[in-house]
This record gives C-alpha cells, structure tokens and sequence, in this order.
C-alpha cells in the first residue's frame, strides 16, 4: 500500500519516538510548523490516551466539510486504550490524502502493534533519546547553544549542568535565557551570574573544593550552603559521583577526552577534570574517601544524629586523604 504524502517536506505518517519530553514537544511543533508552510490554513488537532472516546480517530480524520489539511497529534500511545490501538490500526489501513498523522510514543511495549505498522508503512521516525549521562547533556546544551546561533565555553557548559543538570526542560530555558539576554560568547561567569545560587551548583563547589584539597574552603562553603537552606544529601551525592569518576578515568587508561567520554558515558570536560586530580591520589587514599562519603551517605538519610557533621567528617577525610600523598 502506498502511503500518500500531504506536504512535498512532511510524510502522510510520522512517528515521534522515545522518552524525552523535551525533544518529543520539539519534533511534534517542527513538524507542525514545516506543515504550515505549504498549508496555511492547516487544522492541528490533539488527541491524548488518557481522554481518548472511542471513534475520535476516525472522526478527526475525516474530511472537513470545508476542506483543508489536517494534521492529528496522537500523545502517549505507549499509555493506548485497547481502543485507541484498534482505531488507529483501522486508520493505518487506509490513511487519508489530507491528513498528517503525528504518534507520539516514549518507549515499552504498549501500543507497538501501531508502531509496528507505522513503521511498515514508511513513516518518518524521529527519534528522541533519553537525556541522562553528563555527556548528553553536555551535548545538548552545547547543540541549543549552536542552533540558536551561540557559542559556549566548555566551562560554560559545565557550570550550567552543575547548575541545573536534573532537569532537561530547565536546561534549554536557560540555554535560551542566556542567548536572549546576553551578547557575544557565554563564558562561566555569565552563567555564574545567572545560576550560581541553584542548590545543584552550590553542592558542586563544595565538592570541588574538597577533591582540591581545600580544607577551608570547602567546609566555608559548606556551612554557607547549610545555612542557606542546602540538604546536606545532595552535597553527599556529588561527592560520592566525583570519587567514582576519578576511579573510572584512572583505570581507564590512555586515550583522548573524547574517546574516553564516550566510553565512560561522561563529558570530555569530565575527564579532563579527573585526570587533574588523579595524580593527587593513590589507591589507599582513594578507599578511604570512598568508605566516608560512603558512611556519610548512610548518616545523611536517616542513619546518624548528626547529617552536617558526617558530611564535615568526609570532607575532612577526603581532604586529608588526597593530601597525604607525596609525589
């Protein structure tokens, strides 16, 4: 069966495929948006599992009494009704000439009797991978920057995951504040401006601090972070994340940042940064930061009396056992 194409750019059927919210809303409104340009008067119309009334696919599907294009945005069809997947299998069957059918679906097994067929009939996939390792974020940051006709630094980049890394979504806001409000290159200090209050970037600074060997400074801003309202559990996790990173790259042997990276799963700036502070450690000294932010981390939720103390208590450990070391 052939499958009919409304737009000279779009196919009759495209599939939006994956976990990442961000890149899934993206996909769908360039989609649209490249529609428009052959169709101005392109009725966009948004059908979603969790409301979805028996028959609406084919209802919403069905040539308008006015004419014109159509473009059907099918959300969450991994969350499909039994009877969402059969009207739009009846649909797939025969699509219609002026009609553009937009499925979105961010991964798992439901639906996939639609994806199956989607596919069979040449759909346009675009996929949209999750986001989670410091190296894809770090190359979706530095990929907003560049579509937005920007440059960064790579210390920009990083101070913008330590920032705000948990959050995608909040990750391209910033990326577009920044381009909006600001002129030539981002460097670290615009983003220090912007974002270095965040919770995520304070946690950061203790842990550098401490991994530096910087006793004062890091329980200075420990104490500072503490009084600003800072969990001490994040702070533990951050520190427990760069010890872990300092063994995967010493043992990682030799090579480029960004062989390494991709690898590890972690951002050349990672890597680079680990293999500076490796030569500071030995592997005595290494176990022993490991086993008190360890401890910390069982002190922190719930375990010990005293949360600010056992983080206190590790960065002194860390500090003393990266010190230790004479080279």
């Amino acid at each position: 069966m052939s499958v009919v194409t409304p737009s000279p750019t779009v196919p009759s059927l495209v599939l939006v495929s994956g976990p990442e919210e961000v890149l899934a809303e993206r996909a769908v409104a360039s989609t649209v948006a490249q529609l428009r340009d052959t169709s101005s008067d392109l009725e966009v119309i948004r059908l979603t599992a969790s409301t979805y009334q028996p028959g609406d696919v084919g209802i919403q599907t069905s040539p308008s009494l006015f004419g014109g294009d159509k473009a059907v945005v099918v959300q969450a069809v991994d969350e499909a009704t039994d009877e969402l997947q059969a009207d739009l299998l009846d649909y797939l069957a025969a699509p219609a000439p002026e009609v553009t059918l937009i499925a979105v679906h961010r991964g798992g097994q439901r639906g996939k009797k639609v994806l199956d067929l989607l596919r069979k009939q040449g759909a346009r996939v675009i996929d949209c991978p999750a986001i989670k390792s410091d190296r894809d974020k770090s190359d979706f940051v530095m990929n907003e920057f560049r579509r937005q006709g920007r440059k960064a630094t790579p210390e920009a980049v990083r101070a913008l995951i330590e920032a705000l890394g948990k959050d995608v979504r909040e990750l391209a806001a910033a990326c577009s504040q920044l381009v909006s409000d600001t002129h030539g290159v981002i460097d670290d200090q615009l983003v220090e401006v912007y974002h270095g209050g965040k919770v995520e970037a304070t946690g950061f600074r203790v842990a550098d601090a401490a991994m530096a060997g910087q006793t004062g400074d890091a329980l200075r801003l420990l104490r500072h972070a503490i009084a600003t309202g800072v969990d001490p559990v994040p702070i533990v996790a951050v520190l427990a994340a760069q010890l872990r990173q300092l063994v995967r790259v010493g043992s990682a042997g030799r090579g480029s940042s960004q062989q390494l990276a991709k690898e590890l799963g972690m951002a050349p700036w990672q890597v680079d940064k680990a293999r500076r502070l490796v030569g500071h450690w030995d592997a005595e000294g290494l176990g022993r930061a490991i086993r008190a932010v360890a401890a910390a981390d069982f002190e922190v939720k719930g375990g010990g009396r005293d949360p600010v103390y056992a983080v206190e208590r590790a960065i002194l450990t860390i500090t003393t056992a990266r010190t230790g070391v004479r080279r």
